[in-house]
């Protein structure tokens, strides 16, 4: 269990669709948290709004800088997406500018905290929604804790040039934090060029390619009833068998004796 980065270079790529996919269709424990300091939307679209009080990543901040009761305050502010199972849970993201200038300062503090949760009993992996990156406030320590990062892209010409930017400022960031190589991969939303191809012009692996599914894709964002056989689902479902082979080669690598070398990794 870990953390799993989503972020993208562009606007409306597809980020908060796709991991509101997987969340809704992976079969391990997950919390997914909305990390954009541009604000979260699936409280005020796919769960159209409705609340029985103010709950997220805004108030856990505000009350982390008043008391330090981030541990005790988190499970409170989740929310079941399959009640009353406990095995989806939504972590809200900001619903008014104001509380971003809270939840900036402590990226670190919910980078730490998310990672600890693999140990929790029972462990929950944490799908963390980090938006658009080109905005001031974007959650870096998180991507830097992420077992696995997925960028997020379109297939077309400026998106893929976009991600090229923001790969190589990736790239730069990650060695002046000297964190290890071989955790960020492509994935690529709709029609355009083949994943061959944006690959070998980004230098970075496609790990899937999700449909162009308007539907489904306007249920997760607006509201409404998700077919779990939608096109869209079943390939974000598909999705957690690469991401899982992903995180079993980091346990891999974490557990290798010292002085035996370290696995072959891809």
């Amino acid at each position: 269990m870990a953390i799993i980065a989503l972020a993208s270079a562009k606007g409306s790529p597809g980020v908060t669709a796709s991991a509101l996919a997987c969340t809704l269709s992976w079969h391990r424990r997950l919390v997914l948290a909305e990390c954009d300091p541009a604000g979260g939307s699936v409280l005020a679209g796919y769960l159209g709004g409705v609340l029985d009080g103010p709950r997220g990543i805004g108030e856990l901040a505000v009350g982390e800088l008043r008391d330090g009761n981030l541990e005790s305050m988190f499970w409170s502010q989740l929310v079941d997406l399959d009640a009353p199972k406990r095995e989806r849970l939504l972590l809200p993201g900001v619903v008014e500018p104001a509380q971003a200038g809270s939840v900036i300062p402590l990226w670190q503090r919910f980078a730490d905290f998310f990672g600890e949760l693999e140990q929790g009993t029972p462990p929950y992996d944490v799908l963390v929604d980090c938006g658009r990156l080109a905005v001031v406030g974007a959650p870096w320590p998180v991507l830097r804790a992420a077992a696995v990062v997925l960028v997020v892209t379109r297939a077309t010409l400026p998106d893929i040039s976009a991600t090229r930017s923001l790969l190589r400022a990736m790239e730069r960031d990650f060695t002046e934090h000297r964190v290890p190589a071989g955790s960020v991969r492509l994935l690529v939303v709709g029609d355009g060029h083949p994943n061959g191809e944006i690959s070998k012009t980004l230098g970075v692996p496609v790990i899937a390619r999700l449909p162009h599914d308007p539907r489904t894709a306007g249920v997760l964002s607006l509201g409404g009833t998700v077919r779990a056989r939608s096109p869209l689902m079943r390939a974000a479902g598909a999705l957690e068998v690469p991401v899982g082979t992903l995180l079993d080669r980091r346990r891999a690598r974490l557990s290798w004796p010292a002085g035996q070398g370290v696995p072959h990794a891809v």
